[in-house]
């Protein structure tokens, strides 16, 4: 993966976190759903707060493309997120701003015998990354595991129904 030190490169690239950040997370999970029920949940960004209680609220601006931009708040700020490429159903990658801290956050679906298994990278750069590096991992670590498990969820309740 191609190392990101810019939103302009991020821009570029538009598929690769910033190896470089301070904090880096991964996380990754087999769903039993098709990718095209996976990206309708993971895409429909309006919808995050029916089945990721991590997420208060959401508005999008615009479409789900490149150049958009969308505002949610999780946890003790509201995010500024842009998104950076979409490859429908494969690939999404958005950058986010909150609290002094700029994040890359890519999601990466992958087709596997009628299930579709997830990985999700994000990377945590900035002074408060740097500052309090170690609970801000711990806290995107955790983040990531959690969504993941609430996408699995409701990707597959909506396979079962």
């Amino acid at each position: 993966m191609t190392a990101l030190t810019t939103s302009a490169q991020a821009g570029t690239y538009g598929s690769a976190i910033n190896e470089l950040a301070p904090v880096v997370g991964r996380s990754e999970i087999e769903i039993a759903a098709p990718p095209e029920v996976v990206w309708g949940v993971l895409t429909t960004l309006d919808r995050w707060p029916s089945w990721n209680p991590d997420v208060k609220s959401m508005s999008m601006l615009g479409e789900l493309a490149a150049g958009s931009e969308f505002r949610w708040k999780a946890g003790p700020g509201t995010i500024t997120s842009t998104i950076l490429r979409v490859e429908r159903p494969r690939l999404i990658a958005w950058t986010g701003k909150t609290l002094g801290i700029k994040a890359i956050h890519v999601y990466r679906l992958e087709p596997r015998n009628g299930k579709t298994f997830v990985r999700t990278e994000e990377s945590y750069d900035g002074l408060l990354a740097r500052l309090f590096r170690r609970p801000v991992q711990k806290t995107l670590d955790q983040a990531l595991a959690d969504g993941l498990r609430y996408l699995k969820a409701e990707a597959e309740r909506r396979t079962a129904g």
